[in-house]
């Protein structure tokens, strides 16, 4: 399979800078609100502060792929004196937990780095931070290409096109065009 460079968005979280302001949670569930900036709800950010203020952690977390079953994993790792768990630096929207899911309906959220029409120069939580502790950074890597995946029509019609033939299909789905024009 034949390797293509693709742009990779990241953002890079120092937890060293992170103050635990959570302007970075307001700013992207404004901007995600519906109509836009109509409101501002945190439990609908697709960043969270994991916070512990009497052990002085705030870590910026921000959400990633849905997982339905939850990880075996429970270790505690102590950073700089500070006490965290598995599931401090874990972006998945998991069952165990309520962090990354939509507060009226459960779906689960993932960051979409604040794509946009047009495009932004960077997501609204490393817009807003004051502190420094989000970095937007974007890197070209080489991947693997990703074969299309055929939806149900396009496996319909490559199996017709196996069975009848091109010709025959095309001549078909002309036919269909006319008599729903008509």
């Amino acid at each position: 399979m034949a390797k293509i460079k693709k742009i990779r968005k990241f953002i890079t979280i120092n937890a060293n800078n992170c103050i635990g302001c959570r302007a970075c949670e307001l700013a992207c569930s404004a901007f995600h609100a519906r109509p836009r900036y109509s409101s501002c709800n945190p439990k609908r950010a697709r960043i969270q502060i994991v916070r512990d203020p009497l052990k002085d952690i705030y870590l910026p977390v921000y959400a990633g792929e849905y997982t339905a079953a939850e990880c075996a994993g429970k270790n505690k790792y102590i950073i700089d004196g500070k006490e965290y768990s598995n599931c401090d630096f874990c972006r998945a929207s998991c069952p165990s937990r309520d962090l990354f899911k939509e507060p009226d309906s459960g779906l689960p959220l993932k960051c979409d780095m604040c794509e946009d029409i047009p495009p932004l120069k960077m997501p609204k939580c490393v817009e807003w931070c004051p502190n420094g502790a989000l970095i937007y950074e974007e890197r070209e890597e080489e991947v693997e290409e990703q074969q299309p995946q055929l939806g149900e029509v396009e496996t319909g019609i490559d199996a017709m096109i196996n069975k009848y033939g091109l010709e025959k299909v095309l001549a078909t789905v002309a036919k269909a065009a006319k008599l729903q024009d008509s």
